[in-house]
């Protein structure tokens, strides 16, 4: 980690943004390989939020960075002894310091520690090392000691005594002892080859209980700091009468291998002396000796016995083994010692634990695979296979873990993501550990997937199909329409908008751009606009934004507001006349009624019925067709002159209705009318030279009148017919073309007179071209003509009858 912020600098100074990017990957690469660590050292027993180092200045990491990567410390352990101050870069310590608390039995004191920087994820590794001061006086386990020496004791005779504890290490613990000046005895110090002092009395000169019964030596323990440390006990020497035989062990040393998982209560061993004394002198007592308190608490001896049995929880990490002197003493306070010593073996007695250093809560769900996601420490106290782990991933996730150094896991994506198939993840981490009874921790992590703009919005039909009745009110909403969007957030809030085209007018419809409500702009016309379409497009928030589109089509239903329109008679005609021959039998065609509905449907349907009669009983009208016949045979009594009113009337709610007025002259002849019509009608056209031509042939013809008479009138005819102009029923301009119940406008009655003859002729439902104005000739290649009576318009615009 030093090494990368130190060639990162050098790579800034230089200015060569080349080198400095060659740098970074060269100095990525030699940290996942090992990183350097970095070591400091601390006198203990400082106060709080004491100095240790400048992390900053050590790695040459701007202070502005250490705030930006998020850098902090994280000790090894359940306990947090260091913070990084991110201001000033400065190592502290959290708390004062008690070496002897931390590494009780150590004689160096180690605190490791992790640097982690984020964007990108780097790790630095450090220790501290906890310096000892002499804070410690060496203490002994007894504030005095008695020692029971037989007057016979030979001197030279060596005498075991309890030794003095410093939890001080190094230089700063137990160095030397000193004895009081005495003439009897002399101290010796051995060590022994696990590097522990031990303290023996020397008998220079022959005790003599009868001199003196008992002695009082000084005893000081002095340790090596500056200023040294010291501490007394008082050995109390008793001269006992003689007592020939001291008890001896079988063995000098007992060695037992012990599970750290026995229970209490276990035997370890059984330690035994002989004496051949007897008496009291022979009953031997069993006590520790230069044996360590927390051995003491996990270890009872039975003073009778000599059993050794475990008294306490025994934890082969916290102490691998324990050594204990036991004193043998008889009767007469002779005695003698054995060493034992218990191996204690480990168990798989510890779960693997984890430790979480850093998890991103939310990725995004377009994260690419290997994407990390969190980092964390997985440790097992055991040892061997006991403490060897493995870690997984609980589940079918799209997850999984991949080793970097010193038991770290790094938990990496390992598939695409899609938040909308699911939105968060709870992994289970699982670590077990080799032992051959395995044992596991876990540890869970939420995750959730932050949503991506990747689904477009969707209709739920692709065509819309909404009706409304013409002649609505502005602003009437007719329907809605819903798209979805499967994102979340802004990515799935849609807006609705119509697809404006060009060319076109603006459509007549509205949408809400929130809810989709279709609403109607302005009153429709179903007859102009039967039905349209518009397309509407969904846009969800995203960013771009995704979309998409349906088709509104929009149907107008007809209403009944259109009355019928006459097309026979024209309507600014006050009457139509029509002409029926005395003669004319029942059902005798007089005229038909044509009309015509701008509506649609049952709106459209027309009836016929005739409203208004001068002789009700003399015509009929055809309910659908429209056709006026007569409804019996004329006859001599009924009035030369009739008025027909014929109501047209649709099916609509309401139903709409138009009357037609018909004048119609019953006639011996269709010539006898005619010159009624022309002295009536001073419009019309004069006379021609038939009514001349027929009195000269009524004078000059007797007996064969009748006959040629007939002959004549057929002639006549003939030259009318193609002399006289053709006269056409105008339509009006509004009314449309219908199929219901109404006839196209190009059939027109065409009915011709010929003046003074007995017969008339009616010819019906020709198809006709339109008649041209006086003066107007038709077209090129419009020959059209048609012989049309004038007469019959002008009978009928006689309407007072």
């Amino acid at each position: 980690g030093w090494l990368y912020w130190r060639m990162m600098a050098c790579g800034r100074r230089s200015g060569d943004r080349k080198r400095q990017v060659i740098l970074f990957i060269l100095c990525v690469c030699v940290c996942q390989s090992g990183a350097e660590t970095l070591r400091y050292s601390l006198p203990e027993e400082m106060e709080r939020d004491a100095f240790v180092a400048n992390i900053a200045e050590d790695l040459g990491v701007p202070l502005s960075q250490l705030l930006a990567r998020k850098a902090r410390v994280v000790s090894e352990g359940s306990e947090q002894l260091f913070r990084l101050n991110q201001n000033t870069g400065v190592l502290m310590a959290k708390e004062s310091l008690d070496r002897e608390e931390i590494c009780p039995q150590s004689d160096t004191c180690t605190l490791l520690f992790k640097i982690f920087f984020e964007n990108p994820l780097q790790l630095i590794r450090g220790e501290v090392e906890v310096r000892d001061v002499n804070d410690n006086s060496p203490v002994f386990p007894e504030k005095e000691m008695v020692l029971k020496i037989l007057e016979t004791a030979s001197p030279g005779s060596r005498f075991p005594l309890e030794s003095a504890q410093d939890k001080d290490v190094g230089i700063n613990g137990l160095q030397n002892y000193s004895l009081g000046p005495n003439p009897h005895f002399s101290l010796a110090i051995g060590t022994a080859k696990d590097g522990v002092k031990y303290l023996e009395l020397i008998l220079q000169r022959q005790l003599d209980r009868e001199e003196q019964g008992e002695l009082n030596l000084l005893l000081t323990a002095t340790d090596g700091g500056s200023p040294p440390r010291s501490g007394t006990a008082q050995v109390r020497i008793v001269v006992v009468d003689a007592n020939d035989n001291i008890p001896v062990f079988e063995r000098e040393t007992y060695e037992v291998r012990l599970a750290e998982n026995s229970p209490l209560e276990q035997l370890v061993v059984r330690v035994a002396a002989a004496d051949p004394d007897e008496g009291s002198n022979g009953k031997v007592r069993y006590a520790f000796t230069q044996t360590s308190e927390r051995s003491r608490q996990l270890f009872q001896l039975n003073p009778t016995t000599g059993e050794i049995r475990v008294a306490g929880k025994l934890d082969f990490e916290e102490a691998k083994s324990h050594k204990m002197v036991v004193k043998a003493t008889d009767g007469g306070e002779l005695s003698a010692h054995c060493k034992v010593q218990v191996e204690v073996l480990d168990v798989n007695d510890n779960a693997p634990e984890i430790a979480l250093t850093s998890l991103t809560a939310s990725i995004p769900e377009d994260a690419p695979p290997r994407t990390v996601v969190a980092l964390f420490s997985v440790r097992d106290r055991d040892s061997g296979d006991n403490g060897r782990t493995e870690c997984s991933v609980d589940g079918d996730l799209p997850f999984s873990l991949t080793p970097t150094f010193d038991n770290y896991y790094e938990l990496r994506t390992n598939a695409a993501l899609d938040r909308e198939r699911m939105a968060e993840y709870n992994i289970t981490i699982t670590a077990t550990d080799w032992g051959k009874k395995r044992l596991s921790s876990q540890e869970s992590i939420f995750v959730q997937i932050s949503d991506v703009n990747d689904n477009p919005p969707e209709f739920t039909q692709d065509v819309y199909t909404m009706s409304v009745t013409e002649n609505n009110s502005p602003m009437l909403r007719i329907g809605s329409m819903k798209a979805t969007d499967a994102d979340a957030g802004k990515n799935a809030r849609v807006n609705y908008a119509l697809v404006r085209q060009e060319g076109k007018e603006q459509p007549e419809v509205s949408v809400n751009a929130e809810n989709g409500d279709v609403y109607i702009l302005r009153p429709l016309d179903y007859e102009k606009v039967p039905a349209f379409e518009v397309t509407v497009r969904a846009a969800d928030g995203g960013s771009p934004p995704l979309s998409a589109q349906a088709v509104l089509r929009v149907v107008v239903r007809d209403e009944n507001d259109n009355a019928p329109v006459l097309l026979h008679p024209a309507p600014e005609s006050s009457a139509a006349g029509e002409l029926v021959p005395r003669w004319a039998p029942s059902g005798y065609l007089v005229a038909k009624v044509v009309a015509v509905d701008a509506d649609a449907g049952q709106n459209a349907w027309l009836s016929y019925e005739l409203a208004k009669a001068t002789e009700p009983g003399l015509f009929r009208v055809g309910l659908q067709s429209g056709e006026v016949r007569t409804a019996r045979a004329v006859t001599e009594r009924d009035a030369a002159r009739q008025r027909l009113i014929v109501l047209v009337r649709d099916r609509g709610q309401p139903a709409r209705s138009a009357t037609a007025t018909l004048a119609v002259a019953l006639v011996d002849g269709f010539s006898e009318a005619h010159l009624r019509v022309s002295e009536e009608v001073p419009a019309a056209e004069p006379e021609g030279p038939l009514t001349l031509y027929l009195i000269a042939s009524l004078v000059c013809v007797s007996a064969l009148f009748l006959a040629t008479a007939v002959a004549a009138v057929v002639a006549k005819v003939r030259r009318a017919r193609r002399s006289e102009t053709e006269t056409l029923p105008a339509f009006p301009t509004s009314a449309a073309e219908s199929n219901a119940g109404s006839l196209p406008r190009s059939y027109v009655y065409d009915v011709c007179l010929a003046a003074g003859t007995v017969n008339s002729e009616f010819r019906f439902l020709r198809p006709l071209f339109p008649c041209f104005p006086a003066g107007l000739p038709p077209g090129p290649g419009e020959q059209r003509s048609s012989v049309c009576s004038q007469d019959a318009a002008n009978l009928g615009g006689e309407g007072g009858w």
